[in-house]
């Protein structure tokens, strides 16, 4: 029986844009995952909370994009939990939904250069796959200079195109995927937002409506 390969892609998502669905897009069509879970955190443990907004905002927002997509959903798991939003707390519980799946854990390099600071992140790397996809500005190779050695031994660098072989699974963790990353970042979203800039083309059409009758991130 083939298993279920189970995407995870996490973050603040304040808000989600295009740069994200692009990615999801991406990784889902390579890694041909049946699933991409969308999660938005309840408080990331790495950011200030100063700007994000409140969580169901940022879930109704991960809704409203994933409508579209039949294999993309968005989660409350970790918005449920409450408290730090830790991924080793999530896997546990993801584990538990989807026993006999591949968990993929999806993310861009300049969150994977912070891996080290991850609650258990060895822990991780030894019970599920990453996918860390390009980001402009940020050098997929840098993520080799991150870890101990024996890890930098199970990364893999993908093609920008091409299949990602079933096969690899066995000797690889870590997959360094290089994409044509959209260069849109949610700070410059919330930016023009404040000074009543248009975000058009860097959210969805329904995502900038839900901003503006919410009127989030103004002043």
């Amino acid at each position: 029986m083939k298993k279920a390969r189970i995407g995870l892609f996490g973050g603040t998502f304040n808000p989600i844009h295009l740069g994200h669905l692009q990615a999801a897009e991406i990784v889902q069509k390579r890694f041909v995952l049946d699933k991409i879970f969308f999660i938005p955190s309840y408080i990331p443990p790495h950011k200030e909370s100063v700007e994000i907004v409140s969580p169901l905002h940022r879930l109704k927002m991960a809704e409203i994009t994933c409508a579209s997509y039949p294999r993309f959903f968005p989660s409350s798991i970790e918005i449920e939990a409450k408290g730090k939003s830790y991924s080793i707390i999530t896997l546990n519980k993801v584990e538990k939904m989807f026993p006999e799946a591949w968990i993929f854990f999806i993310l861009g390099i300049d969150s994977f250069l912070e891996i080290v600071t991850w609650r258990e992140y060895e822990t991780l790397l030894n019970r599920c796959f990453f996918i860390v996809v390009s980001r402009p500005g940020y050098p997929l190779e840098k993520a080799k200079e991150v870890l101990k050695r024996k890890y930098r031994g199970r990364m893999y660098e993908l093609s920008e195109s091409g299949e990602s072989e079933e096969k690899s699974f066995d000797s690889f963790r870590i997959f360094l995927l290089p994409i044509n990353a959209l260069d849109i970042a949610s700070t410059e979203i919330r930016r023009r937002l404040k000074k009543g800039n248009s975000v058009k083309g860097m959210v969805t059409e329904a995502v900038e409506i839900y901003i503006k009758e919410n009127r989030l991130y103004q002043k």
